[in-house]
């Protein structure tokens, strides 16, 4: 099992910055494979925004590329988002979710989401 907690959204106008954090806990902590963020915007599906491996390796979608930053600090098991240059269509629930692996099985936990709301 794995928990994670999020931590950072908030109300920020566009062209401005937030820094969201997701701290996991839990005895599979050491299986953790994969961590990311995943964005439900208002009357959307949720959709991946940037995933980070165990290795350090970063996938980023699209529409963040080059604004935002993925990054993990595996002492403190923490994930970070750094995001810069918000624009209003950034708006949603933010969701800190990991990938756990225990044998040939993949397990997926999420956290319980952060607001983030960029005003025009």
């Amino acid at each position: 099992q794995v928990q994670l907690v999020e931590s950072g959204g908030g109300l920020v106008q566009a062209r401005g910055s937030l820094r969201l954090s997701c701290v996991a806990s839990g005895r599979d902590i050491v299986s953790i494979k994969l961590m990311g963020w995943y964005c439900q915007a208002p009357g959307k599906s949720r959709e991946l925004v940037a995933t980070i491996t165990s290795g350090g390796s970063t996938n980023y979608a699209d529409s963040v590329k080059g604004r935002f930053t993925v990054s993990g600090d595996n002492a403190k098991n923490t994930v970070y988002l750094q995001m810069n240059s918000l624009k209003p269509e950034d708006t949603g629930v933010y969701y800190c979710y990991a990938r756990v692996r225990d044998g040939l099985v993949d397990y997926h936990f999420w956290g319980q989401g952060t607001q983030v709301t960029v005003s025009s």
